[in-house]
Formats: structure tokens, sequence, C-alpha cells
């Protein structure tokens, strides 16, 4: 009973498809007072497009977690409706970070970041596929293959977040002139890699405006 559990609370994350949002919203009405902070979830679901269905002022924030928070590794954005406080936006950070990075972004770029970290662990665990893949064709066991594939991954983004040193700077940091490296970066760029990686965010965030409607 939706009703009763908004009815009877003083947070309510709002987790619910956005083709479900408005029979949700219109079910809950009555009891969203302004005491209550609601916190949506949902892609594409504007904190201007809740506040209307619900009461005068409803203290509404969008956030847009990852499913790495699974592992304590998300990463998030939180944005504030009309009515938010500053509080209510420090208690959402609090929540998030504690299972990951939380940061908090103006709404209009929500759609990007659904586009570049809400999609992003498809991309990832999409890359770590191909190269277990590669290492499989080479001759490694399959699970040895994921875990070095996976650790690689996890081991570089870790650098890149503590090191403080562009990606660039870090990639030639790996990169011997005439190398092994080299000659795969080399086909990688001949694949248009970085070109379809952007791409696919682009891609991600404008469906994300689409379902805004």
């Amino acid at each position: 009973d939706n009703k009763k559990a908004v009815k009877d609370a003083d947070i309510i994350i709002l987790a619910v498809k956005p083709q479900n949002f408005p029979e949700t919203l219109k079910e809950i009405r009555l009891v969203a007072t302004p005491s209550k902070l609601f916190i949506s979830i949902a892609a594409g679901v504007t904190t201007d497009c809740i506040e209307k269905a619900l009461s005068k002022t409803p203290r509404v924030l969008r956030a847009m977690p990852n499913v790495a928070a699974l592992a304590g590794e998300g990463a998030a954005a939180v944005a504030r409706g009309h009515f938010a406080r500053k509080d209510d936006v420090q208690y959402a950070l609090a929540i998030l970070n504690a299972v990951g990075l939380a940061v908090e972004v103006d709404e209009k770029l929500m759609d990007a970041v659904t586009g570049l970290s809400g999609s992003g662990p498809a991309y990832c665990f999409l890359i770590i596929e191909a190269l277990t893949d590669a290492g499989v064709q080479l001759g490694l066991t399959r699970d040895l293959a994921e875990k070095l594939a996976a650790q690689t991954m996890l081991g570089s983004a870790r650098l890149c977040l503590t090191s403080k040193q562009h990606p660039a700077q870090l990639k030639n940091m790996v990169t011997s002139p005439g190398g092994t490296t080299a000659a795969g970066l080399k086909v990688l760029e001949e694949g248009k890699i970085r070109a379809t990686l952007m791409a696919a965010v682009e891609a991600a965030a404008k469906r994300a405006k689409e379902l805004a409607g």
C-alpha cells in the first residue's frame, strides 16, 4: 500500500519505473505533505514533474546512483528541486557516499550523469567481457582471464582517482615507444573506441531525456 507507506514515513525513495510514475504520484498525492522528503531514482523524471504531481511545496531530490553501489564503489549524483533544503541534499549525499562517491549537480546535467555513470557500469562490464574473451582466445582459462581483466579495470580506476594525473598521462606511463601497449592502443584507436564510447554516453543521455517526455 503506497499511500500508507508514504503516510508513515519521513523520507520516501521513489524507485518506480518512469512509465509507472504518474499513477504512483497520483496515488500518494494526498499524503505527500511538505514535511516529507522524496528522493527519486527514476531516469528521466524531473523534480518539476514530481513537484507538480504532489503537494504545493514538496521537498524533492533527484538522484542517479549506479549498480556499483552493491560493491560499495558506486558513483551517484543528486539534484535538488525547488523546495528541497540544503540539509536534504546533505542527507542524501551522506546515504550515497556510504556506498561510493556522491556529488551534487544542477538538474540540467542529470541526463549527462545518467549516460555516463548511471549506464557506465554496463560499458565497463562489456570491456571486461571483451578482454576476458581475448585472454581465453590466447590460452588463459576463462576464470583466470576474467579475474585479470576485472582487477586491471579496478586497479586502473583506483590509480586514476588517487594519482591526480590526467588519464592521458597515466596511459603514457604504460606505453613504451614501439612496445606492446602501443601496438594494442593503435588497434583501439583505429577501431574508434574513443568516439564509440562518447557516442554511447550521448545515446544513453538522449534516451534519458526522451523518458522524461
